[in-house]
């Protein structure tokens, strides 16, 4: 398993498009993925699209990979996207597409009619977040299998390489899928706004007493948690989260609001403290989780 090399740039002009922030010593077994959160946008991207920089950066989970960096002087890898999620999104199926967005016709395996793609939100998205069409034009089909073929599937080798390491070093692996939400997507009643949103695919993909133990630290330093609503999960967490053979999935959505103006994407005084608390909460689940054997944290 190996991620490009910062001084090697791709052929889209990524110098590297991902990378993995490993630690000294891997000595928990947890991997965190930081999908979302890339912040490249290449200069034929910018000009292919109809919107600005920053309306295209609506879609990023801004600054998710700086509050996780933590994780790994603690002792788990961090990997994270540098290519935007507007360009490619690495959280839907390798070939999840709209045919309405491309000239040229599609390979027949692909998932033309998914509750995504209708969204206009697949794996080489149509639309940013809030609904603002990206291109002015067709795309070549050409360009959408060539981001997939040079940038999805080396992503998900090295996703999954590190889940397999984890998994053969500690007997169990723990991905956690890192992402932030508008606060706009969680209604319109403040009190009733949630802080974080933990996905496990309503119980599928994660054994319950880790996604307890989650809840309970978050509660703990006042952050208001709800689960699977409205998200519950995306491909990584459903695809990566098998309980039965000790590989745990959770997804992690952090509410923007928190520690950031979501109108610039500047950071508030929110951040350290928010920073500061997620440190402590992997450290607290770590503490109670990486003494265990696998067949406890499945049958828990």
């Amino acid at each position: 398993m190996t991620a490009p090399r910062p001084d090697q740039p791709d052929a889209f002009g990524f110098a590297p498009a991902f990378a993995v922030d490993e630690p000294d010593a891997h000595t928990i077994p947890f991997v965190f993925n930081t999908g979302h959160s890339g912040s490249v946008y290449p200069a034929g991207f910018l000009a292919a699209s109809r919107l600005d920089a920053l309306a295209l950066r609506r879609s990023e989970d801004a600054h998710v990979e700086r509050l996780f960096a933590p994780v790994v002087a603690l002792g788990a890898p961090l990997m994270q996207a540098n290519f935007p999620r507007a360009y490619l999104d690495v959280n839907r199926e390798p070939y999840e597409l709209d045919p309405r967005m491309f000239d040229g016709r599609l390979p027949p395996f692909a998932n033309t009619r998914s509750m995504r793609v209708a969204g206009g939100l697949g794996t080489v998205p149509r639309v940013v977040a809030d609904g603002q069409e990206i291109y002015g034009g067709r795309l070549p089909v050409e360009e959408a299998v060539a981001r997939i073929e040079g940038l999805y599937k080396p992503y998900h080798r090295v996703l999954r390489g590190l889940i397999q390491r984890t998994s053969r070093q500690f007997g169990c692996a723990i991905l956690i899928d890192c992402h932030s939400m508008p606060s706009s997507s969680l209604g319109r009643e403040a009190e009733g706004k949630a802080d974080i949103v933990l996905g496990d695919r309503f119980g599928t993909a994660c054994a319950p007493f880790l996604v307890d133990l989650f809840e309970t630290e978050l509660r703990g330093r006042g952050l208001r948690v709800v689960r699977n609503k409205p998200y519950a999960g995306g491909f990584i967490t459903e695809h990566y989260g098998e309980p039965n053979v000790g590989r745990h999935a959770l997804q992690i959505e952090i509410n923007r609001a928190l520690y950031m103006n979501e109108a610039t994407l500047a950071l508030t005084a929110g951040f350290g403290g928010l920073l500061q608390a997620l440190r402590e909460v992997v450290v607290a689940v770590a503490e109670q989780t990486v003494d265990l054997e696998p067949r406890r944290i499945a049958a828990e």
